[in-house]
């Protein structure tokens, strides 16, 4: 069984041009994505899914040089550059990351993805629970396919589980139910502005080797408060 873990990464934020390999603590943003999923138990293959225009040939390069694998797409058509880098690595479940994101929750997305396979479901996700930037999502190929080939409306084409969201009723779906001490919907562990990529600078400092927690995230930014 192959999964793949896909993280989407473009430069052109309008909000925090160039972020996804902004410094953090001395590495790219992206660097900390990528090397937090060394950290998962299941076995998968990690891709870097970027755009084919020039703003992002320095993505491309980010990732060559440090042996990571890169895809290239559509860069408004999120979900096409999904299916067709799936189709082109064969996976046959797909983790959804997005390189703005440092803190993914490893031990929940194990679980996310346990619960997933055990299961047979078409979608899972570990999303509305903890601090935002946090969850992740997961697909069947076949529910990929079936978005890509009946998402027609320009919301499904940008995001990727909109189509899914949509008509739920043609998907088995499951959400992981995460502890109680991992609960803080309201928090922002993603880095889309200036103030997020402040708040992912004051808690890499604290854990500069990717090993922060969601428990301690929590703890240290309400001291930042």
């Amino acid at each position: 069984m192959t999964i793949g873990i896909v993280i989407q990464a473009r430069m052109g934020s309008t909000r925090l041009p160039g972020k996804v390999l902004r410094d953090i603590g001395g590495r790219p943003l992206l660097a900390h994505v990528v090397e937090r999923l060394g950290r998962l138990r299941h076995e998968v293959r990690v891709v870097v899914a970027t755009s084919t225009k020039v703003q992002d040939d320095d993505i491309a390069s980010w990732c060559r040089c440090r042996g990571v694998e890169c895809f290239r797409g559509s860069e408004g058509d999120v979900l096409d550059r999904y299916w067709r880098c799936t189709e082109q690595c064969g996976f046959e479940h797909v983790v959804r990351l997005t390189a703005d994101n440092p803190f993914t929750d490893i031990e929940e997305l194990d679980r996310l993805l346990a619960l997933h396979l055990s299961g047979h479901y078409d979608y899972s996700h570990s999303f509305g629970q903890m601090p935002l930037g946090v969850g992740a999502e997961v697909f069947s190929r076949e529910a990929l396919a079936k978005s890509h080939a009946q998402g027609h409306k320009p919301n499904h084409r940008e995001h990727v589980n909109e189509y899914i969201e949509e008509v739920p009723e043609d998907f088995r779906i499951a959400r992981l139910v995460v502890p109680a001490a991992k609960v803080a919907p309201l928090l922002r562990l993603t880095v889309d502005t200036l103030e997020d990529w402040q708040r992912a600078c004051r808690l890499v400092g604290a854990r500069p080797d990717c090993q922060l927690e969601t428990e301690e995230a929590i703890r240290l930014c309400s001291r930042f408060a």
